[in-house]
């Protein structure tokens, strides 16, 4: 059976790097990016230059050609653009990753490609984060209203939605699948430098994590599951990328639901050596 066709964009990039060995493996990749380097300056081989905010989409869209998917992990900022940072410079740099997804969207649409994963981000939901930290809340689900206080958190609201749009196929009924992963903690180090005088933050910490296995499972399985249709109809998911941590405060049910998602790795299990210093550490200071 021949390897299906993915395109990957922001190739270059850390959270596409986690996973790219064994994408290399499973698929026939075509890697995108802006530039052929990764955060460490090491070259990432096979990565060929297409700037996806450009809104001449013949200039890239023999990319896309005959692709079965596309995984979406391209994104600009202020600071990758060497500017300095203000409300407005981040309004206008978030802009540029809606029209990214609009232009990954609408050349996937038109060249045929089925599914498109995008990787958005836990802080698409990010306000609810203030009522758990604060007692009012226990989970947030997917199904909520996604409501963010940044620009960041607001622009992927903005691109998950526009994902939903083409899924509906609103113009001429042509649908393009979408699923839409809510990345939370892709790291190894986000406990490093907790103590116990902040459990809200190592609690923070353990129920976003998300190990590499996990990630890969989540997109592997968002790209070959068969159907990903909603109770509508519409080919349009939107999952938590989390591992099966003990700390969550993200639903995981649907992503097991739908596409079968079983988290291998759990925060608890992977970092209690650090976990039980830190929590000694807080039993002496209430001591």
């Amino acid at each position: 059976m021949p390897k299906r066709k993915v395109v990957v964009t922001g190739a270059a990039g850390y959270v596409a790097g986690r996973m790219l060995p064994a994408l290399r493996e499973r698929y026939d990749l075509t890697l995108l990016d802006v530039r052929t380097t990764n955060r460490e300056g090491a070259e990432v081989a096979d990565v060929q230059i297409a700037d996806l905010i450009d809104p001449n989409r013949d200039a890239y869209r023999h990319h896309f050609r005959g692709a079965d998917a596309v995984i979406h992990c391209g994104f600009t900022s202020v600071r990758r653009q060497g500017g300095a940072e203000s409300r407005e410079a981040n309004y206008r740099a978030e802009i540029q990753n809606i029209e990214m997804a609009f232009n990954v969207y609408q050349t996937s649409l038109e060249e045929g490609v089925r599914r498109v994963v995008v990787c958005s981000s836990n802080h698409a939901a990010d306000y609810y984060e203030r009522l758990i930290w604060a007692g009012k809340w226990d989970v947030v689900t997917p199904e909520m209203r996604p409501l963010s206080d940044n620009y960041y958190g607001w622009a992927k609201e903005a691109y998950e939605h526009l994902g939903f749009v083409f899924a509906t196929g609103h113009a001429d009924g042509k649908k393009l699948q979408n699923v839409q992963i809510r990345i939370g903690g892709p790291r190894e180090t986000d406990l490093s430098s907790a103590t116990g005088a902040d459990l809200r933050r190592v609690h923070r910490a353990l129920g976003a994590y998300l190990s590499i296995p996990d990630q890969i499972q989540l997109f592997v399985k968002s790209i070959e599951t068969e159907n990903i249709e909603d109770e509508n109809g519409v080919p349009f998911q939107i999952f938590y990328g989390i591992s099966g941590n003990s700390h969550n405060f993200w639903s995981l049910v649907n992503a097991k639901k739908v596409i079968g998602y079983e988290p291998q790795d759990n925060s608890q299990v992977r970092f209690a050596d650090q976990l039980a210093r830190i929590l000694n550490e807080a039993k002496e200071r209430e001591g």
